[in-house]
């Protein structure tokens, strides 16, 4: 065990440098792809991790970089408080990585240091840039426990439906209102993978001082103006009537200012089903790919409504690589009380099931959310169902207890999450603000997938 002493912002002096090197072994490169969420097999499989928007870099950021600042200099009591980092190249396997921290700035009113970064593998910048901390003023000593062993444990849904889109041609799709960063590189991300050809849609200039505030090209990219977001909204979505893109997705909008003009009775993308909203999620500790309907659209569906969510949920399902998706129909309880609508809902949706009004699924319900996700528990309650126990479908009571139930999974389950709205003539990838460029980009391999699926085939009669 080592044992680490800081040093105080008083005792640090400008140019100050220090340097560590550590050589990547096979778990370094499993750990940095767990916990960035790029587990695509090329990055493990190939005991590789590429250093771009998508890939480990943060996290080998905070790897390399954090180390030094919060164990070396200053070291322990140390807090980062801003990083301007650039990344770029590859780590492999028994490469000899080095960072290196030089003292650029001290703010004595702050106690706040800058330090340049650079982290090379060899000849090549893996990361170069700058991070401010706000260094200690006491002296502070711990000792370094041993590292635990790390256990992955990963469904990888998204890599295998990136997987999938290999050869696809590329879907033309309207951004709405791309005005932030994260909004901005989702489908710049996107566009460079192949995914899809982004037409960005809203008011130039923002779009232009994003994209140079985060270093990202435009060239070649094609902008339609607008002023503001409302008209954003409206401009993309006559360009899908008028078949000038084949999806859409929201920027950094509101969703009702979308969702608007999508459900505009003459001039927006209704179809004869009803629009509903899907979340796929890829939950660490559920061992087959998960959908939640509806918890972004319908606010209380009545069970003709659900008929529809549930139907738009079993269709992309298939198109997901499902070909027998299990329907949960979600409630408090597992049998039928006409003093509980949603169990009640339940059992209608069964028979329109039974009746054929609903397929392409099996469909269950009432099932409380332990015998939705858990055989255990279904074996416990007794009840016998092809559902219980391993759903892929969760078809929530209403929106509030579907969003819920999504977030929770994000945000204490660590479930990775893409999210769709289906019923639309165009798909539409209908992202939170708050999303992960990452969770953009897995949205957008749903969408593009979906959008593929419905591509007249050659040699189809037309």
């Amino acid at each position: 065990m080592d044992s680490f002493t800081n040093r105080t912002f008083d005792e640090i002096q400008l140019g100050e440098t220090i340097t560590r090197s550590h050589r990547l072994t096979r778990p370094d490169v499993e750990a940095l792809a767990f916990v960035s969420g790029d587990v695509d097999p090329f990055h493990t499989d190939a005991q590789s991790t590429r250093q771009d928007s998508m890939s480990a870099e943060g996290v080998a950021a905070e790897a390399l970089v954090s180390a030094l600042l919060q164990r070396r200099l200053p070291g322990p009591g140390t807090v980062i408080v801003a990083q301007d980092l650039r990344f770029g190249g590859t780590m492999r396997v028994g490469d000899q990585i080095a960072g290196t921290l030089t003292v650029k700035e001290k703010r004595a009113d702050s106690h706040q240091i800058v330090f340049d970064c650079h982290v090379v593998n060899g000849d090549v910048d893996l990361i170069t840039g700058s991070v401010t901390v706000v260094a200690p003023t006491q002296r502070i000593s711990f000792t370094d426990l041993a590292t635990p062993e790390i256990v992955l444990r990963h469904t990888d849904v998204f890599s295998r439906l990136l997987k999938r889109c290999e050869g696809m041609p590329p879907v033309v799709c309207a951004v709405v209102h791309p005005c932030d960063r994260d909004s901005l590189l989702g489908p710049l991300e996107s566009a460079r993978r192949g995914l899809i050809v982004p037409v960005l849609v809203g008011p130039e200039a923002k779009i232009r001082a994003v994209a140079q505030a985060a270093g990202a090209d435009l060239t070649g990219v094609r902008i339609v103006n607008t002023e503001h977001s409302h008209e954003a909204a409206d401009k993309a979505v006559a360009l899908a009537r008028a078949g000038e893109v084949q999806s859409l997705m929201k920027g950094s909008l509101h969703t009702d200012e979308l969702m608007g003009a999508v459900v505009a009775g003459a001039s927006g993308l209704r179809t004869a089903r009803r629009i509903s909203h899907v979340f796929v999620l890829d939950v660490p500790a559920y061992p087959r790919m998960l959908l939640i309907t509806d918890a972004a659209i319908n606010v209380a569906p009545n069970a003709r409504d659900k008929a529809d969510i549930a139907q738009n949920a079993i269709d992309l399902a298939h198109v997901l690589g499902i070909d027998e998706p299990r329907v949960a129909i979600l409630a408090a309880v597992e049998t039928v009380n006409p003093d509980m609508q949603s169990t009640v809902d339940a059992a209608i949706l069964c028979k329109m099931a039974d009746r054929g009004q609903i397929t392409g699924g099996l469909l269950d319900g009432p099932l409380a959310f332990d015998n939705a996700v858990s055989e255990a528990a279904a074996r416990t309650k007794k009840i016998e169902s092809k559902v219980a126990g391993r759903a892929n479908i969760l078809l929530a009571p209403d929106l509030e207890a579907g969003n819920m139930m999504a977030k929770q999974l994000q945000y204490l389950a660590g479930a990775d999450s893409a999210g769709i709205v289906l019923g639309a003539r165009v798909p539409i990838v209908l992202t939170s603000r708050a999303d992960s460029v990452r969770s953009r980009l897995a949205s957008t391999v749903v969408m593009a997938l979906l959008a593929d699926a419905q591509r007249p085939k050659r040699g189809a009669a037309g």
